[in-house]
C-alpha cells in the first residue's frame, strides 16, 4: 500500500507543478504574425519580445482558465489528502483518505482533459484557419503530461485504497 501511496504522491507533486507551470505560461500556441514570430497564453500573448494581456472576455479562454484552475486545486486537494493518508494508516473513516485523493486526482484529470479539449477544438477550428504557419507549443504540452500524471494519481491511490480495504473486507466476521 505505501509503494502506491508514494507513486501516487510523486505522481501528484510532479502533476500539480506541471499544472500550475501550463496555467501560467504563455506558451500555448506559436505562430507567425506579420512576419514576426508570436505566442499566447491563457493570460497574454505576446508578438516579438512584448507581451499583452489578454483583455478580451472570449468564452474558450474563460473556459481553458476555469478549468485549469479547478484542476490544480483539486490537485492541491489531493495532495493533502494523500500526505494525510502517510500519517494516519490506522484510522479508518467514512471516506478512507486513500479514496479520497484518488477522487480528487480523478477529477482534477477530467478539468484538464475538459481544458485541453476546449483549447485543442477552438484553436483547431478557429485559430488555425486564421494562422497558417501555427503550432501547439510546450505549455500546452505540459498541460497533457499533468493530465497523464493526474490521472496517474488517481490510479495509484485507488490502488492503495483497494490495497488497505482488502484484507478488512475480507475479514471473518
Amino acid at each position: 500500500m505505501y509503494s502506491f501511496m508514494g507513486g501516487g504522491l510523486f505522481c501528484a507533486w510532479v502533476g500539480t507543478v506541471l499544472l500550475v507551470v501550463a496555467t501560467a505560461t504563455d506558451h500555448w500556441m506559436q505562430y507567425r504574425l506579420s512576419g514576426a514570430f508570436a505566442h499566447q497564453g491563457l493570460w497574454r500573448y505576446c508578438l516579438g519580445h512584448k507581451c499583452y494581456l489578454q483583455t478580451e472576455s472570449i468564452a474558450y479562454w474563460n473556459a481553458t482558465r476555469a478549468f485549469m484552475i479547478l484542476s490544480t486545486l483539486c490537485a492541491t486537494l489531493g495532495i493533502i489528502m494523500g500526505v494525510l493518508a502517510f500519517a494516519q494508516q490506522s484510522t479508518f473513516t467514512r471516506l478512507s483518505r486513500p479514496l479520497s485523493a484518488a477522487i480528487m486526482f480523478s477529477v482534477s484529470a477530467l478539468f484538464v482533459l475538459l481544458a485541453l479539449a476546449v483549447y485543442t477544438g477552438v484553436t483547431i477550428s478557429f485559430l488555425g484557419r486564421r494562422f497558417g504557419d501555427w503550432r501547439f507549443s510546450w505549455s500546452y504540452i505540459l498541460g497533457w503530461v499533468a493530465l497523464l500524471l493526474t490521472f496517474l494519481s488517481g490510479i495509484f491511490y485507488m490502488c492503495a485504497y483497494r490495497t488497505q480495504e482488502g484484507p478488512r473486507l475480507s475479514a471473518p466476521r
